[in-house]
């Protein structure tokens, strides 16, 4: 069976082909009609032959360049498929981090991401955000995907005045300090509600005694002196017994618009240094939040460090600055100054886009 394209027949010689006859004449028309489509045919490749040499050459190797690149990112992209690996939140809570409870006090542990930065924790964030990608889209995902990909190189080529020590996203504008404008709703917020906050952590602070830690306060690691929290939020994690304890502080929290709950970057707790504390130099995990400190009581002599410059609280204001700077902070007065209280928590960095934040709230959340 011969297959011709209708588009190179008339009228009259489909007719003829559509009604075999024995007779010499319709023959003859039959074979008119096929010399003709053959010479049609020819001519249209021909003439696609011409197009092709025609075509200008650059534009020809420039369409080749890109579909070798096409091929080699496909390839690229296939290779880096995530092996088995364990959650990020064992790898944050591992049973061997004792000594996870400041920042700078490393607990050696291949199980704790703060101080191991793991191969597998890399391609857990990488396979999250796939998955992310595939549920919703990668629109937006630019610079996640890059800060992923070049984690390691990211973390180690830092300038030792910044350098997080989980995850770095790319781009973002850098300063130890931010202006309260940053977020102005909530630190506004917090600060109309300074005396709320201070009269219930004076009613916490009534169970202190001098022979023990009262139930739900956290006693952290430093070279002189005692530093205390009572968190609401541990990364990312609300601890109920103690919520129940500050309900209206804890409610508060849920009016803030961003504040950082829903990934393991997020925390909001009552700190509180003694007279004679230091808190020695380290960096904190990431540079997409900013901590924010809301003075209760800030006594004299005390003094907050980030990326070399010295800051004061004040009661009842408000202090921003990004903690993947090395900071530090002491609180050199006397006993009868009483201990430095701030009220902690952890705001979205304000150049995070929406769409960034919702997928960093995906690839770091508690559990996964």
């Amino acid at each position: 069976m011969v297959c011709m394209p209708s588009g190179l027949l008339r009228t009259d010689q489909l007719t003829s082909l559509r009604i075999p006859n024995s007779s010499p004449k319709m023959s003859l028309e039959w074979l008119v009609a096929w010399s003709w489509s053959l010479d049609g045919l020819r001519d249209c490749i021909a003439t696609g032959m011409q197009s092709v040499r025609d075509c200008d050459t650059t534009a020809a190797v420039t369409v080749a360049c890109l579909l070798v690149l096409f091929v080699w990112y496909c390839y690229h992209v296939g290779r880096e498929q995530p092996r088995p690996y364990v959650s990020v939140n064992a790898l944050m809570q591992g049973p061997d981090a004792t000594g996870l409870q400041n920042g700078f006090v490393y607990c050696q542990s291949p199980e704790c991401v703060r101080c191991s930065h793991s191969e597998g924790l890399n391609q857990k964030l990488y396979h999250n955000l796939q998955e992310y990608a595939k549920r919703y889209s990668w629109s937006g995902m630019g610079r996640i995907h890059k800060g992923i990909r070049e984690q390691g190189r990211y973390l180690s080529s830092r300038p030792s005045i910044q350098k997080p020590e989980v995850f770095f996203l790319p781009d973002l504008p850098t300063s130890p300090y931010f202006a309260r404008d940053a977020q102005k709703h909530d630190v506004e917020l917090l600060e109309r509600n300074f005396q709320t906050i201070l009269c219930e952590f004076e009613a916490l602070y009534k169970a202190f005694s001098n022979c023990s830690l009262p139930q739900g306060w956290k006693m952290n690691s430093t070279p002189s002196g005692e530093w205390v929290t009572f968190y609401l939020v541990n990364q990312g994690v609300c601890v109920p017994r103690n919520c129940r304890k500050c309900p209206r502080t804890y409610r508060l929290l849920g009016s803030l618009r961003t504040c950082i709950g829903n990934n393991v970057f997020g925390n909001a707790c009552i700190s509180v240094l003694s007279p004679g504390t230091v808190i020695t130099e380290h960096y904190g995990p990431t540079n997409i939040r900013l901590r924010c400190h809301l003075g209760l009581k800030t006594p004299s002599g005390c003094e907050l460090v980030v990326g070399g410059e010295p800051q004061c609280w004040a009661e009842g204001r408000c202090l921003l600055f990004d903690d993947s700077f090395l900071h530090a902070a002491f609180h050199e007065g006397s006993a009868e100054d009483g201990p430095r209280v701030v009220f902690m928590v952890d705001l979205w960095h304000p150049n995070v886009a929406a769409a960034e934040r919702q997928a960093l709230d995906f690839i770091f959340a508690p559990g996964r």
